[in-house]
């Protein structure tokens, strides 16, 4: 039996968690297979993406900063890629031609559910517009978010957002960000899609006064797993969700497509690969 490779094309690669938790499922489930980490220079993505199945690739997984750039390589994009403008995963067909998917959206859905979020009718309210924040807002509108509004410190990022990805059943407001927090009403859910609060960056400074008590708050950043954000939503009785999870669900697709499995995101999972990000 021929021996299945993948991998994650990054740059730099070696901060990617996604090698160890492949392998922790290729093990899992007994399959021939690897799954590696490739440093890939924004200059050389077209050659690397296009020399895949001589390489004996059956795929990769992409993250900073060759999401947006794989857009304009790739022979087909999925609807999701196409709707969000970014790849994250690029599967190589029978034909040999390359096909770019994006699984981002899915994963932050799957995490949410998993997490026993379920949409009412309010607003959900989002931090960022940066690329996970295209995602994001994607998976919003999918999950049936009729009012989504979006605040970010560069107005225009987020502007810009509002008028790509606005639909008439799914609006996208933008909030002045000294403003946000006047407008929290009806808002059911709030998600920062910043780096903001992640190890190495600056804090996120907002004020969860004015947010509604039944809302959720869900964080993107999983190092730290429980934020300043998380913890601060979790003392006024907010169900909190972090950022572990998003990462670990939209892994599942490409995972299946890659060895033809589609694996359980379990307790034992989360643990092993959070010893990873310790270990880093």
């Amino acid at each position: 039996m021929t021996k299945s490779i993948a991998g994650i094309m990054g740059w730099p690669i070696g901060h990617s968690l996604s090698p160890r938790l492949h392998s922790f499922w290729l093990q899992l489930y007994g399959i021939e297979g690897s799954y590696e980490a490739f440093a890939v220079r924004p200059e050389d993505l077209p050659s690397a993406l296009r020399g895949l199945k001589n390489e004996g690739l059956i795929g990769v997984n992409l993250t900073i900063p060759h999401k947006v750039a794989a857009c304009g390589i790739v022979d087909a994009l999925d609807p999701t890629a196409q709707r969000i403008g970014a790849v994250n995963l690029v599967t190589v067909d029978e034909r040999e031609k390359l096909l770019g998917s994006n699984t981002d959206a899915y994963g932050f859905t799957q995490n949410l559910l998993t997490a026993g979020f379920r949409p009412e009718t309010g607003a959900a309210f989002v931090l960022g517009a940066g690329g996970a924040c295209r995602a994001v807002l994607v998976a919003l509108q999918d999950m049936g978010f009729a009012d989504i509004r979006i605040s970010n410190r560069t107005r225009e990022h987020a502007e810009k957002l509002a008028r790509e990805l606005t639909t008439p059943q799914s609006r996208i407001s933008v909030v002045e960000w000294d403003q946000a927090t006047r407008t929290f009403s009806g808002v059911d859910l709030l998600v920062n899609a910043t780096s903001l609060g992640m190890t190495g960056q600056p804090a996120l400074d907002f004020s969860l006064e004015t947010l509604p008590r039944s809302a959720s708050v869900a964080d993107i950043v999983y190092a730290p797993l429980e934020t300043d954000l998380l913890r601060s939503a979790k003392k006024r009785g907010h169900r909190t969700i972090d950022g572990l999870g998003m990462l670990l669900h939209q892994a599942r697709p490409a995972f299946k497509a890659f060895f033809g499995c589609d694996p359980e995101v379990t307790e034992e999972v989360r643990k092993f690969v959070l010893a990873g990000e310790k270990q880093a």
